[in-house]
């Protein structure tokens, strides 16, 4: 952030060369994102006498109602002219003509200049109408050969995340082999190599949270070491995910039954990654769904995702735990 002061990005750019993923990662790193509001209602929405109370990033194109380019940045100007306590950007998204060409045929989207027309020429028309404001941008990103996480990286240069925007969010999992993987899970960690309080009498009916049981699972010889190194492998990989613009990550710890290592493990590696700075939410599934109480509520449902790779070896054991 420039000083203290809030930012105001008004994003625009070529059609197909990256504006609404822009937008979408200006919300990740904490701004407000309205997109295709029309001129006169960013003049009405913004008030130019009084400071905006979050970052505030607005996308607008040719797709726009009422799009002007040369009224559009007169107003970006008269913005950055009369209230010196926002810092006011403008940010133009670029990509080579053939780029764009191709993004459209491969997507057999119209051109918004070239309903009835060939794709290059509502470029070539696009690109004339948009002089003005290319020329007058702050910021000029090319896309042609970005990838996606590449230009979270570029905009992470130019606009830094508010200290107030959310980080990762990290979900730690309990769960049972037998019952099948979680569908959300990015990394899976078996931990069926430690021994079983299932098999311990006085043990079996209680859970990971029981001290009793958080004991006997400590006083596996090889636990102490496997537990540093899952936190050495974990904790340096959390910044380059958030670095690849990932807002969510759920890690899934499973042992057999789902009742004792793997919940006590999930707790142990939660309470880790909390002193690292992290938010982070436990759920364990077979608690839950055998009417134990949780550790603590679970966050909000995560997206789909494939899981991960796993390390540990899985005894293949039968019992619980």
């Amino acid at each position: 952030m420039s000083g203290n002061r809030r930012r105001l990005v008004i994003v625009t750019g070529m059609a197909g060369a990256g504006r609404t993923s822009v937008l979408k990662r200006l919300e990740d790193q904490g701004f407000e994102a309205i997109d295709n509001l029309p001129i006169p209602l960013i003049e009405r929405f913004i008030r130019l006498d009084e400071e905006l109370e979050r970052d505030l990033a607005v996308g607008i194109d040719s797709r726009t109602r009422a799009f002007d380019p040369r009224r559009l940045a007169r107003l970006v100007e008269r913005f950055a002219r009369v209230n010196p306590q926002v810092a006011v950007t403008l940010l133009f998204c670029d990509c080579d003509d053939e780029a764009l060409q191709r993004r459209f045929t491969e997507t057999r989207r119209r051109h918004p200049l070239a309903a009835d027309r060939p794709v290059q020429d509502g470029i070539a028309a696009e690109r004339a109408l948009l002089a003005p404001l290319r020329a007058a941008a702050d910021v000029v990103i090319d896309t042609t050969q970005l990838s996606l996480p590449e230009l979270h990286r570029v905009l992470a240069g130019y606009f830094p995340q508010a200290q107030d925007a959310p980080g990762l969010t990290i979900s730690l999992v309990s769960f049972a082999y037998r019952r099948g993987l979680p569908r959300e899970a990015d990394l899976v960690i078996d931990v069926r190599f430690l021994q079983n309080p299932h098999y311990v009498a006085a043990l079996k009916p209680l859970t990971g949270l029981d001290p009793s049981v958080q004991a006997h699972v400590r006083d596996d010889p090889d636990f102490d070491s496997f537990m540093a190194r899952l936190e050495a492998l974990v904790v340096p990989l959390l910044p380059r995910y958030l670095a690849e613009g990932k807002s969510y990550l759920t890690i899934a710890i499973g042992c057999t039954g789902g009742q004792h290592r793997s919940v006590f493990v999930a707790t142990l590696l939660a309470d880790t990654l909390r002193r690292a700075g992290y938010e982070v939410s436990t759920s364990h599934r077979e608690l839950a769904t055998s009417g134990e109480p949780r550790a603590a509520a679970s966050s909000a449902a995560m997206p789909i995702v494939r899981s991960g790779s796993a390390i540990g070896r899985g005894s293949g054991a039968s019992g619980g735990g």
